[in-house]
């Protein structure tokens, strides 16, 4: 048996005979895939002592965490992570007037996760999630921490996958070509952008003596891609609680919004590819700092976006789907194969209005210092017309009490959403992803014990179709039985049937749909049930 390849396909050579040399054309479509991904839920606990720098402890006011990932390594099967969990918290003091304190610590861990097939050359797309974050006082000069922390590991592969567009033989050929409309991977890459800035406290505000409690959030971010680059904007609402050198009005606080732009390189991208960004906080330094007088009168405010980038282009090709010749057979081998194709890419809006109420034993509301949100997806499904979304907008609330003793407090709430995103032609086997965000959240005070939250959530989403394609992988060649076409009639009538196809008719006839057409004077190649159509073999 002779075997040979042509372009990369295989042409199998039955037996011995007077061979026609086919060439196949064949073309690559770089794609990525999914291949494997572990989620583990982890319990971090540990006890804290109040440093010797700071008062005793009475009651907490406000807490707050987050996970920081310093190190991922992938091994044979699995995904090694270290990293810690920062904690933050305010508190009351033993200090005369109830003086407002802060301290913060971490908790470091290490975790593995087993994902089948893992190894050293892989990259993994890491994300968390806080479920539950605790923090009580043992006594006035010891805490403890609690926190359950799911972590999420996804590796994705690279891939080529090849497609027949064209043949050719000296002894000629018939070809059926179909369309092929298939995303392909054009550029995958992780980068980072910083955004730095100094701020500049208001005059009318006095020095700062200790920064007390700080937040920095993201609002209304957006990514596109133009020739060559990625351009970034958005805005980054900062807000600072801290006591003063005055001691008349020790306790101050300002809060700031600082647009953000910047660009990323993306050689060889234009502005009609297909991009899918993801995007998380990798860090945020936000410390007071001397001004020019030597005052600490300015904050220094370091922000680190972590960006996974994914860029397609959309390609249509016409490729093989079936082929014959009349002095050979030729028979196409297939293989089932999965291309994607874009669905939708929708930026939906979702707003949330609710109304959060003070428990009976906190202190009245007198003004509002600040507002954090945090939306959190908890489920997604893929329904009828869409994709649904549940998830909770996690609220908390800093506000001025009348209460000399107590002058700050805070209120927490987390506030249910749903939404559908509208996915017309969505089926149960597309792949999506989801980049929430909060675009607008402001908080009104009704009265002194209820509070009013009004957010615009940003849910964007990418769709992309899972495409099964019946697609050729070789051609085996073989001489045709000239017995059995001797035998058989070489004029035939045939009256057509429904869902006929002259194509099929004439391959199984050995002729070609030219001849049909010609010897039938058909005015097209569309045939119905019932028509007679006379069929002329054109064997050799």
């Amino acid at each position: 048996m002779n075997k040979m390849l042509q372009s990369g396909i295989k042409c199998t050579n039955i037996q011995d005979w007077s061979v026609f040399i086919l060439e196949l054309s064949k073309k690559y479509i770089h794609m990525n895939r999914e291949k494997g991904k572990a989620v583990t839920q982890i319990t971090l606990d540990d006890d804290f002592n109040v440093p010797d720098t700071k008062p005793d402890l009475i009651r907490i006011i406000l807490d707050k965490g987050e996970i920081r990932l310093d190190e991922t390594t992938i091994t044979q099967d699995h995904v090694w992570l270290k990293g810690v969990l920062k904690f933050s918290l305010l508190y009351r003091s033993d200090q005369e007037e109830g003086r407002i304190n802060s301290m913060n610590g971490e908790i470091p861990f290490q975790e593995s996760l087993a994902i089948d097939g893992a190894n050293e050359y892989d990259t993994a797309k890491m994300s968390w999630e806080m479920e539950d974050l605790s923090i009580g006082i043992i006594n006035s000069r010891k805490l403890s921490v609690k926190a359950l922390v799911v972590l999420k590991a996804v590796i994705d592969e690279i891939y080529d996958e090849d497609v027949i567009t064209g043949a050719e033989r000296e002894g000629g050929i018939q070809l059926l070509e179909d369309n092929l409309s298939a995303m392909q991977l054009f550029l995958a890459k992780k980068d980072t952008y910083r955004f730095k800035e100094e701020i500049v406290l208001p005059s009318n505000k006095p020095n700062i003596r200790q920064v007390l409690w700080k937040s920095v959030q993201l609002r209304s971010v957006e990514m596109r891609l133009f020739d060559g680059q990625l351009n970034i904007k958005g805005e980054s609402l900062v807000f600072v609680l801290y006591e003063s050198e005055e001691e008349e009005e020790h306790l101050q606080w300002m809060e700031t919004a600082l647009p953000f732009t910047g660009i990323i390189d993306c050689q060889g991208c234009s502005d009609d590819m297909v991009c899918d960004i993801s995007y998380d906080i990798a860090g945020i330094e936000l410390e007071a700092k001397p001004d020019y007088d030597g005052e600490e009168r300015m904050l220094h405010l370091e922000l680190v976006l972590d960006l996974d980038l994914q860029v397609f282009t959309e390609e249509e090709d016409r490729i093989v789907a079936d082929l014959y010749a009349t002095n050979e057979k030729l028979m196409p081998v297939y293989q089932e194969s999965v291309f994607e194709k874009l669905l939708l890419r929708n930026a939906s809006k979702c707003k949330i209005v609710e109304k959060m109420n003070l428990d009976k034993n906190q202190e009245p509301i007198l003004q509002i210092c600040a507002s954090e949100g945090n939306a959190v997806v908890e489920q997604t499904e893929i329904v009828e017309g869409g994709i649904q979304v549940e998830g909770t907008l996690q609220m908390n609330i800093l506000y001025v009490t009348a209460d000399d003793r107590m002058p700050v407090a805070s209120m927490k709430d987390i506030l249910p959403f749903h939404y559908l995103i509208e996915v017309p032609g969505i089926n149960e086997s597309c792949r999506y992803h989801l980049q929430t965000g909060i675009d607008q959240l402001t908080t009104v005070m009704t009265d002194s014990s209820q509070v009013e939250v009004k957010a615009v959530l940003g849910l964007n989403c990418i769709v992309f179709e899972q495409q099964k394609v019946h697609k050729i992988k070789e051609v085996e060649q073989a001489p045709l039985n000239l017995e059995e076409l001797q035998e058989s009639p070489g004029i035939i009538g045939y009256i057509a049937k429904e869902g006929d196809k002259l194509w099929n008719i004439a391959k199984e006839n050995y002729t070609t749909i030219s001849e049909i057409v010609t010897t039938n004077q058909l005015p097209s190649e569309q045939i119905k049930g019932g028509d007679k159509i006379l069929i002329i073999k054109t064997v050799g």
